[in-house]
């Protein structure tokens, strides 16, 4: 029986199972991103309705810890948030969704509209939001 050089048992033993998909494919995080974005537009946009900030900086880090759960490395997450062409796909996804619901861009209003049912409805998005 041949054994197998100590160095390639290591590197079998180092390869993750499974591949993980490109960060920028995975559902959850980038959900959560999206609805992260589309809450701060909401508050940056209504005057009638602010951010819960602590609370955003704390799921933020609890999206940081599912990702490096999952198998991100911390290398992986930041390269990820701070690719201009992932922050500019998100932002277009954030700004589609808030147009679908009748946001228009000079009618601070339609945010609060959105926010207001953000909020009622308990989403991801209201959860980010607080009415004044």
């Amino acid at each position: 029986m041949k054994l197998l050089p100590l160095a390639l048992i290591g590197a079998l033993l180092a390869t993750p199972a499974v591949a993980l998909e490109p960060i920028a494919k995975e559902k959850y995080i980038n959900d959560r991103l999206i609805a992260a974005r589309i809450a701060d537009r909401i508050r940056r946009t209504c005057p009638t309705i602010d951010g819960r900030i602590l609370y955003a900086f704390g799921e933020a880090r609890r999206l940081k810890s599912y990702a490096q759960n999952k198998g991100y490395s911390n290398v992986q997450i930041d390269a990820f948030l701070h690719d201009k062409a992932e922050k500019k796909r998100i932002y277009g996804v954030a700004e589609d969704y808030l147009t679908r619901k009748g946001a228009k861009a000079n009618d601070p209003q339609s945010f609060c509209a959105i926010g207001k049912q953000e909020i009622a409805a308990k989403s991801i998005i209201g959860s980010l939001l607080v009415a004044k």
